[in-house]
Order: structure tokens, then C-alpha cells, then sequence
């Protein structure tokens, strides 16, 4: 099976969403599909995009797997860096070598972009992924992540 990695198309949308659902459960988190393929198609293709995206896919152009990412800025270090939002392949195509392709791809964006960081977070539990992070070189910081969602009242 031959497979490329390529920016996401509006066409791709609909696989990309049950691509997530999928990765919410690899995470065991729960996923409600809502209008995401709606949301999504306005932030990856208004101008400008408000998010970047990749995907794995095979000759006959099916979704095996997707890199998303955002730009931000850090005040800290007073300067822009990307921000791995998911990384996600399917069971069959870990440990080949795809995710490195990815992680490649994000590398080139970040330095389009002049970024001098990516920066990301996984679960705790997924040791398959913190494997591979270590694995290229990426450091651990310690947080936690807290979230926020409106109509919680302060």
C-alpha cells in the first residue's frame, strides 16, 4: 500500500471526522460528533486558516491517519510557535515510521511559519506515543491541562 502524506482537502472532511472519533476512543475520550465537519472546513480553508492539517493516505486517497496544528505565541519567550494539536495514525500504521514523516512535515511548517518551536501534550497513559516522542528527541514538561467550557460559571 502505498502511502503519502498531504495537506488536508475539503473532500477529505468527512473521513477526517470519523478519523477523530476514532482517536478520541484510542484516548478513551468521549466525542460527539456536532458539526465538526462544518467548523472544520471554515478553519482549515477561510482565509487566513486558523488551522493547519496533514493527512496519511493511501494510493486509492483513503484516510489513514492526520497532523493537525495551530500557530500561537508563547509570552514568555515573546515569540510564535506551533502547536501539535492531534497526531493520530491508525493501528496499522504505527510503528512504521509514518508518524517521523509527520513529525518531518510539522518540522518544515514550523520553520515557513519561523517558528522555533512545536510544542504539544499526549495523555499520560499513552506510552506507545511518549515512546516515540522521546524517541525524537522531544522533552517532557510537566503540567496539567485544565479546560475550560463555556456556560461553566466562574
Amino acid at each position: 500500500m502505498g502511502l503519502n502524506i498531504r495537506p488536508v482537502r475539503p473532500d477529505d472532511l468527512a473521513r477526517l471526522v470519523a478519523l477523530c472519533a476514532e482517536h478520541a476512543e484510542y484516548e478513551q475520550l468521549s466525542y460527539s460528533n456536532n458539526g465538526q465537519q462544518q467548523r472544520l472546513q471554515t478553519a482549515l480553508f477561510s482565509l487566513p486558516a486558523r488551522l493547519f492539517m496533514w493527512v496519511v493516505a493511501n494510493d486509492n486517497d483513503s484516510l489513514h491517519g492526520y497532523l493537525s496544528a495551530t500557530v500561537d505565541y508563547s509570552t514568555w519567550s515573546a515569540a510564535p510557535f506551533v502547536y501539535m494539536d492531534c497526531l493520530y495514525l491508525t493501528e496499522d500504521l504505527r510503528g512504521q515510521g509514518i508518524g517521523r514523516q509527520l513529525m518531518s512535515t510539522l518540522i518544515d511548517f514550523a520553520k515557513q511559519q519561523q517558528c522555533a518551536e512545536i510544542q504539544w501534550q499526549t495523555p499520560p497513559d499513552n506510552q506507545l506515543g511518549i515512546g516515540f516522542y522521546q524517541h525524537i528527541g522531544a522533552e517532557s514538561l510537566t503540567k496539567i491541562r485544565f479546560t475550560l467550557r463555556q456556560g461553566n460559571h466562574l
